[in-house]
């Protein structure tokens, strides 16, 4: 049995971001850049935006390696009500300054539909968190923002409620959606998450929507994040979304899994290879689904 075969009814009925003979494959433009053609797109940045000086010297940094988006919070969901909570709207003009000096792409995350008009004044892409992936009044709001949305898996989510995700957001209205495998929650304790390698040539196969993955939030553990990234790079990745900061010691949010500067450079370097390979090897299975199957 072929995958696509197997997997029709599962998929085939989210008729709006499932791939089909009429539409194979979406290429989100973002201003110049493109994410889901033939480029593999690198956003980094900091979890969270903690000062001026911070954010525009991470902006540097990752621009100068190679990164074509900035990522940063400017609201953070924690776990924690005590742990930092993010500089809001203060944050969000700050990441505006750093595209203004850098050039560099903004993608930061929405957390409350109320909050989307004022996200989508600043941002270029609006991310949903894990935690917030089935909140369909946010998804709803983002179907209506005019700007591209990047969809991060649910830590419990399987692929179907990931695209059931992406089909409320389409259906409000927006057909620019990226899908993030950022690691799903298991038994396993080695790591913060385990990264569901597998997710990005399903999605690939089963969508026309671009796939990127989050080797941060994955592992958890800095010194796995270089190798991860590898992963997502030869089974097809269309890019990742990279935890960068100027201090990872100190860092207010994610240290342990975030890269120094001199790390993610090296990272980079390391990546281009991979990302060769890749480019180089044949698709799973790019033959389109059968629509009307029973969701």
């Amino acid at each position: 049995m072929t995958g696509n075969s197997q997997w029709n009814g599962q998929f085939s009925c989210f008729d709006l971001v499932a791939k089909t003979a009429q539409r194979s494959r979406t290429v989100v433009q973002v201003g110049d850049l493109t994410i889901g053609g033939d480029s593999f797109v690198v956003m980094a940045g900091p979890c969270a935006i903690e000062s001026e000086r911070q954010i525009l010297r991470t902006a540097e940094a990752v621009a100068a390696a190679g990164a074509r988006v900035l990522r940063g919070g400017a609201y953070k969901p924690r776990s924690s009500p005590y742990s930092f909570q993010g500089l809001g709207v203060e944050g969000l003009k700050l990441l505006s300054k750093a595209r203004r000096e850098t050039g560099l792409a903004i993608v930061t995350e929405a957390m409350d539909e109320e909050d989307v008009h004022i996200i989508a004044e600043y941002a270029d892409i609006m991310q949903v968190g894990t935690r917030s992936m089935e909140n369909y009044s946010l998804l709803e709001a983002l179907g209506k923002c005019g700007r591209p949305v990047l969809l991060k898996r649910g830590m419990t989510a399987r692929l179907e409620e990931l695209l059931r995700s992406a089909q409320v957001i389409a259906s409000a209205g927006n057909p620019d959606i990226i899908l993030c495998e950022r690691g799903i929650r298991t038994f396993e304790t080695a790591t913060r998450n385990t990264l569901d390698i597998a997710a990005v040539p399903v999605l690939k196969a089963v969508s026309h929507l671009p796939v990127i993955v989050d080797p941060s939030h994955a592992a958890g553990v800095r010194s796995l994040v270089s190798v991860l990234a590898r992963a997502a790079a030869v089974v097809g990745a269309d890019g990742l979304l990279v935890e960068v900061h100027p201090d990872p010691a100190n860092a207010l949010s994610d240290g342990m899994q975030s890269l120094s500067f001199d790390e993610f450079e090296e990272m980079m370097r390391d990546l281009r290879r991979y990302v060769t390979l890749s480019r180089s090897l044949e698709p799973v299975d790019a033959r389109p689904l059968v629509a009307g199957g029973t969701c």
